[in-house]
Formats: structure tokens, sequence, C-alpha cells
């Protein structure tokens, strides 16, 4: 990692692209208890005309360990703080906000995507202000139930269209979490491909390959 971190927008993050100049914006949202480094090798992937930027989430847990919101894990499953949860993503839309008014770069230009919760993250930005942004990916995620009265008018989502990854074997977030995101995506109207993998909570290399392959036909169009 060579970018330095900056701290002069709405959240920490350090940019990756090839260029100062991008066409296409690539924001990443790690999960839980990582931080931007860990989707570094994801923003290699990408082409030299996109501009990846790596967002740190604004909650501290440790030494290099920041979190979106605070969750706890149990017998019914996940359990956000809710509260954390939304100002965090106000706060990132904010973010992708002013990532495009210093790049130059419209929403038809731009997708948001994240790891587990920054993939929570990337779907409640996308769902609630779909007109930021061109898609959204959630990878090893799942879409907040609590989301439901936010999410934007139909009408609204209409040009939104989005990429669901998930670990078949997942014990983190079980399969069914991007089995409902997918069935949630359907009835909404929204455009997606869902796809599944062998192996646990992660980022495999197919899945890598799979999205940015997605978002290069969105962003490139």
């Amino acid at each position: 990692m060579t970018a330095a971190l900056r701290t002069d927008r709405e959240l920490p993050y350090r940019y990756l692209g090839a260029t100062a100049t991008p066409r296409r914006l690539l924001v990443l949202a790690h999960g839980v208890g990582g931080n931007e480094t860990n989707l570094a090798g994801l923003a290699t992937r990408a082409a030299d005309d996109v501009g990846v930027v790596l967002v740190r989430a604004p909650l501290t847990l440790g030494p290099g360990q920041h979190a979106w919101f605070p969750v706890e894990f149990g017998p019914q499953g996940p359990r956000p703080d809710l509260a954390a949860a939304e100002t965090s993503r106000q706060r990132l839309a904010r973010f992708v906000g002013e990532l495009q008014a210093d790049h130059g770069i419209a929403p038809a230009g731009t997708v948001l995507a994240g790891f587990s919760q920054g993939g929570i993250m990337s779907a409640s930005v996308a769902l609630t202000r779909p007109e930021l942004l061109a898609g959204f990916g959630i990878l090893a995620g799942r879409i907040l139930p609590e989301l439901a009265p936010m999410i934007a008018a139909p009408d609204a989502l209409r040009g939104l269209q989005g990429f669901v990854g998930h670990g078949r074997d997942d014990t983190k977030l079980t399969l069914d979490w991007a089995q409902r995101a997918d069935a949630w995506l359907t009835q909404l109207g929204i455009t997606h491909e869902t796809r599944v993998y062998p192996g646990d909570h992660g980022l495999p290399d197919d899945m890598q390959a799979d999205f940015m392959r997605w978002f290069d036909g969105l962003t490139r169009a």
C-alpha cells in the first residue's frame, strides 16, 4: 500500500487510481474489524481509467481495526446498532458526493461496493440514494431488513444495478442472506447478478474477477 491516507473529506480514504483524472469511480468499503487496506487487492484489478477509492469506516475498534457500526452475533443472527448504521450511511453518501465533485465523475460512472459490513453499507446507500450511483456491490454481505422503510421509490431505483457475490459455505453471514438479497432486489425491480462461490467468508479470486467484469460492463456503457 503506497497511497497515503487522506483525511480531507467526510471519511478517511486512500486513492489508488492510476490517474488523477479518472473517467470512472469505484469506491470500496471494508468489513467490520478491518481497514481500507483490506480491499487493495481488488483495486489492482481496475483499469487505468478507474479512480479506486478505499474508504475507512468511522468507528475505531482497535489499532488498524474499524467498523461502520457495532454488531453482535447471537442465536437469532446478527444484531446491528441501527443508529450507528444510519449515521454511517449518511456519512458514506456524503463522501461519495464529495468524491464525484472532486474528480468530475457523474453518478453514471460511479459504483460503491464493499465486503461484509462494507457490502451492507453499499446497499444501504444505493437503495436509499440511488441518484448517486450507477450500481453497487454486496460482496459476502447482506441488506439490512430494517432498511425497508427508507428505500427509494421504484422510479428512482429503475436505473440502479447490483452485484451480489457470496460464499456457499459462509459461516459468518450464511448463504441465505445472499438469497434474501437476490429476492429483495428482484422484488424491487433492480437489475442484478447473484453469484455463489465455493468457500467461507471471503473474497475469492473468482468473485473479484466476476465483480470487476460486472463493473466494467456497467460503467463503460
